[in-house]
Parts: structure tokens; C-alpha cells; sequence
């Protein structure tokens, strides 16, 4: 079984409201995802939701039933912090780990999708680079953009890449492939849901790092 249908993000209720205990038990895994695979180039992406993950888990802590959903718990720091508000607290953290789980998003939809450079069909830059373009390169000033093509150059083979999904174990391509669209279901409608939170909440800042 591949390492992402272990750790199934929960469909979501037809308010698309997001559980936050839920939603942090299952963003939790993400980081060991990326130790299985074993990639250097995923380090700083790793590094970032780590401590993303950490920030909104001690706010949750505080006050679970304050802080019951995502969105409650937005709205309360909305409140709380006045003008410094969005970019101040979980909802800043929040606002940087959706982008990361944006990022992982559109790589494995990329793979399940069968893209790839046919001339050199066993790599997965031209996924993790359509990955990156897309979800954070325009959050990056020019020094992290340089850092993350320099990584581009250790992206791993699509085969051992798709291996370490499987922990290492002999299954098909297409086994495992169904296994990243499975887990994409719920997994995307939770990304999707959280952007479009911020949306509605006009939360989203543009600034680079």
C-alpha cells in the first residue's frame, strides 16, 4: 500500500467546513511523506510545512473548541488581531502551509495525469517544476527561486520516485498511480475548500519572501 492511502485526508461535510483536529492529524503525515521519499530537493518544502503545521497545531491547542474549524478559527483571529490581520498568526501560517499543500497537489496530479518530458520520460522535473511555477515561485523573490532550481537538479527518477510512494514495494506503475488518484480526491477538495476560504475572507497576501 502506498504511503498516501495510509494517511487519507477526511471528506469533507457539504458546509466544506474544515475539522481543524482532523485537518491537523492529516496534514501531520505529509512531513514523514516526504523522509520516505528521500529527496533532498523537497527539504526546504518539507522544512516549510513542518513548522507551518506546528504554528496552527499550538493555536488550536490553546482552544480547541474556540478554534473547532478552520474557519472559526480565521475568523477569530480577524477579531483578535485587528490590522495586523492576515498576516499575523495560524491565518499566516495557514496562508504559507496551503501553498505547500498546493504545491504537492499539483505534482501528484501532474504524475496521475501521465505528464512528462518525453524526452527524458523517467524524470519528474517537468512535473515538480509545473508544481512549483504554479503554487509558490510567485511567492519567492529571486535568491529562493535560484535555490530551488539549483534542487531541481537532485529531483529524483519518476520510477524511484514512485517507489518510495510504495515504500519500496514491487508494485505496477499504474497500481500506484491509482493510488495517488485516490488519495487526491479528498486531499484536493480540502486544498480547494482552504483557498477558497481565503477568498471569501479576502485572508490572501501576495507579499514575497
Amino acid at each position: 500500500m502506498a504511503i498516501l492511502l495510509e494517511n487519507q485526508f477526511s471528506e469533507l461535510p457539504n458546509t466544506n467546513e474544515i475539522s481543524t483536529k482532523s485537518f491537523l492529524e492529516s496534514v501531520s503525515h505529509l512531513p514523514s511523506f516526504f523522509d520516505s521519499l528521500g529527496f533532498k530537493v523537497f527539504a526546504p518544502i518539507k522544512a516549510d510545512i513542518n513548522g507551518n503545521i506546528t504554528k496552527i497545531q499550538a493555536v488550536y491547542d490553546s482552544d480547541p473548541v474556540k478554534y473547532e474549524t478552520l474557519q472559526k478559527m480565521l475568523e477569530a483571529e480577524k477579531t483578535m488581531y485587528g490590522s495586523e490581520w492576515p498576516k499575523a498568526g495560524a491565518t499566516l501560517a495557514l496562508m504559507w502551509l496551503k501553498r505547500g499543500l498546493r504545491f504537492i497537489q499539483i505534482l501528484l496530479q501532474s504524475l496521475a495525469d501521465g505528464e512528462r518530458d518525453e524526452n527524458n520520460p523517467n524524470h519528474i522535473r517537468v512535473n515538480i517544476n509545473k508544481a512549483y511555477e504554479q503554487a509558490l515561485k510567485k511567492y519567492h523573490g529571486w535568491i529562493v527561486q535560484k535555490i530551488f532550481k539549483a534542487a531541481l537538479l537532485a529531483a529524483p527518477y519518476r520510477s524511484d520516485f514512485l517507489k518510495g510512494l510504495s515504500k519500496g514495494q514491487v508494485v505496477t506503475e499504474e497500481d500506484c498511480l491509482a493510488d495517488i488518484r485516490q488519495f487526491l480526491v479528498n486531499f484536493s477538495a480540502t486544498v480547494d475548500a482552504i483557498y477558497e476560504m481565503y477568498t471569501v475572507m479576502n485572508a490572501e497576501l501576495d507579499y514575497m519572501v
